[in-house]
């Protein structure tokens, strides 16, 4: 079947529109003109700016004018410099007389200012490369910190400016300012990663199986173990992280398997909360807040996230948040990024039917929430209008395309979409900052919702795109992520910035619709361009195919969503135990429940501290889980003997994640010496057993509010307001993900993924048994309460 569709007949909304051609060519081409002059001003200061941090244009000026003074007044302390200046004056052949005697002070001022600041700029920043590496802040709470500690945070505090920003805002680091000041990824020594790696799966190997590991990494060691630590070495020193590009290549973009499920994630939105049920006007104060971030990542205005007010973090990832897409290849697939000034649209998907959605005015501003509003209705009603008539039916499929086996898309995108209409279609796509979906269904719990998200019905998703928006009927949301550009707390930061702006900014009327935004007038706006397709019988077959394929893929994906309310991290943190490590034992606990025996874990950990981190894993199977598991299950055991295997267990775990924080961890060094053997054509029995063993249970924290001065969500207004987090299918076909977040002290919220088509799990079990974990484990503290009670009246 070939379909064409016609052009966009007149919007029926209440604002002006106009059309390129229109408006006289030298006033379009000044306008371009002005537009490109304002993003070259923006991105030369940033660089210059980036370039110059931790110092600054101040520090240069104020050098000039300390030398000028020096040179032109004689203090007595100052003659042996001064001296030094004016003979190299002397090398400066100027005319004698006032006029000439200023201005070879200031050629001198100018030459000595500018060498003892790019001295300056250049001991600064390596000193603060040098007190970044020190990481043992990690291993001290806040209120505890030591006096070398406290000593190290002013110091870094001074040298990268952060007292002085404080007091002039102006000052005040650019998102990216720190890049060029962190530390580099360490490699890990040889002999502790094999160690670790050895003790982390002590609990999962019998004592056979065990002692053939350890000859294999005997054998690793002695032969080609050494070789590939020196190559890592090599690649550490010019390379700005020996393992991210790897990892994002051979991980992501090298694996063949379907996005969805197996490589995206979702997030939902507000947990019980939505300020409106229109549909159209939620789709437009948020979209209206994504471009805003977006524009002040382009400008560089997003405040460098940093940790206890002095350490920051990569924020390289936030580069490809938007105007990304994965492209599709025969082996390897290719992350593409488009610059903001041909990224200045979204595509709207309704019913199937696209439409680009220009997001500015004819003078550059961008469209208003109530502008959006309106234009998200005329293309609901034209889709809708669509729909009833029965147009589209195969374009409308379209995007079970992006839900193939990565090689299938590449040959069907390269017969179907690489010419024609199709491919301007498709380009429009590619270069959008975001998809905008408008759903026509809703659902009323958690679980349905979060299903759709990740999987949707096949046709619903475009799963290339860097970042999709849901909007159901209802006035809720959630967001689709391609996960190969970065990583969930980059979202969480957008989630978090885009949900503070609808609460503080009152996008809201009573009826539900947006508001006019407080004197702002718009100019004329575009109308919205529905795309078009050219769709051939054979390619309608193949879309069919691709969809039926896409549903059974969908169908066997079990996701359960639910909400713990007994308690949550602040009866954890009265304990004084880290949530984090107490949740990863319940779940430990629960697993044991369910199946009767452990599990090799994985939990992602952040490595962010260091330049183009990523993320590393923590192992929370130890032996010390272990113990406290199997005591926790036999009913002899004192509460007060699994409280203490408890703790033990607990410190364990977070000296474990930490280690990982501070470059300490194994599997991705285990990873990028494995790559350098792949790479130099050997082979290593050691190295593919420690790469090929299955993460049964996979497991992750999403942080909230990463913004700082946000309210808290501690509180009975903010509370529901606060995100359930996301998820994502489990990585063995026999196993679990598990997603989890701790939004505030009352609470947890547990995402559980499985297969239907393996006879051994069950999330709905599975979640139950997470939840039993947890009260047994409330329980243990509870008896030793009532013991200790029972003591103290005795006495």
């Amino acid at each position: 079947m070939a379909e064409a569709r016609s052009a966009v007949k007149e919007p029926r909304v209440d604002v002006l529109y106009f059309e390129e051609g229109q408006e006289d060519e030298w006033k379009v081409a000044l306008k371009a003109l002005r537009r490109s002059c304002v993003r070259r001003f923006y991105r030369t200061r940033n660089l210059i700016w980036n370039g110059l941090w931790p110092t600054s244009s101040w520090n240069l000026l104020t050098s000039v004018a300390v030398v000028s003074l020096l040179m032109i007044t004689e203090f007595e302390f100052c003659e042996p410099l001064n001296d030094k200046f004016w003979t190299l004056g002397e090398y400066v052949y100027i005319s004698r007389g006032p006029p000439y005697f200023y201005l070879k002070v200031l050629i001198v001022s100018l030459l000595v200012g500018v060498c003892f600041f790019i001295a300056l700029l250049h001991v600064r920043r390596y000193l603060l490369r040098i007190l970044l590496a020190y990481k043992g802040w990690l291993h001290e709470t806040p209120r505890n910190q030591s006096w070398s500690t406290l000593a190290w945070g002013a110091c870094v505090r001074i040298i990268c400016g952060q007292t002085l920003s404080a007091l002039v805002p102006a000052l005040s680091p650019g998102t990216y300012s720190f890049q060029l000041s962190l530390p580099r990824m360490p490699v890990p020594s040889l002999d502790d990663t094999i160690r670790q790696f050895l003790e982390s799966m002590r609990p999962l190997l019998d004592k056979e199986e065990f002692e053939t590991l350890q000859k294999q990494a005997k054998h690793f060691k002695k032969t080609v173990g050494p070789k590939l630590q020196r190559l890592l070495y090599l690649k550490s020193w010019w390379a700005s992280n020996y393992i991210t590009d790897w990892w994002e290549k051979y991980i992501y973009l090298m694996n063949r398997s379907p996005i969805a499920i197996n490589s995206s994630y979702y997030c939902l939105g507000n947990s019980f909360w939505k300020p409106t049920h229109v549909q159209s006007a939620r789709a437009a104060a948020k979209s209206y807040a994504i471009m805003s971030f977006k524009r002040k990542i382009e400008r560089e205005q997003v405040p460098p996230l940093v940790i206890r007010n002095t350490i920051p973090i990569c924020m390289q990832q936030y580069e490809r948040l938007f105007a990304t897409v994965r492209i599709p290849g025969e082996d390897f697939d290719e992350l593409v990024h488009y610059d903001s000034s041909v990224s200045k649209h979204i595509v709207v998907l309704r019913r199937g039917f696209f439409y680009k959605l220009d997001m500015f005015d004819s003078i550059g501003q961008p469209l208003s929430p109530l502008t959006l509003e309106q234009q998200f209705i005329w293309i609901m009603e034209d889709a809708d209008k669509k729909g009833a008539e029965g147009k589209g039916s195969a374009a409308g499929s379209l995007g079970a395309f992006t839900a193939l086996e990565r090689s299938d898309w590449f040959r069907k995108r390269s017969k179907y979409l690489s010419s024609g209409v199709n491919r301007e279609s498709l380009e429009v796509i590619d270069k959008a900052a975001f998809l905008v979906m408008l759903e026509t269904c809703e659902f009323d719990n958690l679980s349905d919702r979060g299903k759709f998200l990740l999987h949707g019905s096949g046709s619903s998703h475009w799963f290339d795109k860097s970042l999709s928006m849901f909007i159901f009927t209802d006035g809720k949301f959630g967001y689709n992520v391609e996960h190969s550009w970065g990583d969930a707390p980059v979202v969480a930061h957008l989630q978090e910035y885009a949900c503070t702006d609808e609460v503080a900014e009152g996008r809201y009327g009573p009826d539900g619709h947006c508001v006019p935004m407080e004197g702002f007038v718009q100019a004329a706006i575009k109308a919205p361009v529905p795309l078009e397709w050219d769709i051939s019988e054979e390619m309608s077959r193949d879309i069919r195919d691709a969809l039926s394929f896409a549903i059974k893929n969908n169908d066997d994906l079990d996701l359960c969503v639910l909400n713990h309310d007994a308690y949550g991290k602040g009866f954890v943190k009265k304990c004084k135990l880290s949530p984090d490590a107490y949740v990863q034992l319940a779940l430990q606990l629960a697993y044991y429940m369910d199946e009767g025996k452990f599990a090799l874990t994985y939990e992602a950990s952040m490595t962010r501290l260091y330049l183009a981190g990523r993320t590393e894993t923590v192992r929370p199977l130890t032996q010390d889980s272990c113990n406290f598991v199997r005591a926790m299950m036999e009913d002899n055991r004192s509460a007060e003997e699994k409280i203490r295997l408890l703790r033990k267990a607990s410190d364990m775990h977070t000296k474990l994640y930490k280690g990982c924080m501070s470059g300490k961890g194994w599997d991705r060094h285990l990873f990028a010496l494995y790559v350098a053997c792949k790479g130099l054509k050997y082979d290593s029995e050691f190295l593919h057993h420690a790469l090929t063993h299955p993460w049964t249970l996979s497991t992750s924290q999403t942080p909230q509010q990463q913004i700082a001065g946000n309210q808290s969500i501690n509180t009975v207004e903010h509370r529901d307001k606060a995100s359930p987090g996301g998820g994502f299918g489990p990585v063995s076909d026999e196993g679990y993900g598990v997603c989890y977040m701790l939004p505030e002290d009352s609470r947890f919220f547990f995402h559980v993924s499985s297969k239907h088509s393996c006879p051994l799990t069950n999330s709905k079990r599975f979640m139950s048994n997470i939840f039993k974990a947890l009260a047994d484990m409330k329980k243990i503290f509870d008896d030793a309460d009532e013991a200790a009670e029972a003591a103290k009246k005795k006495l």
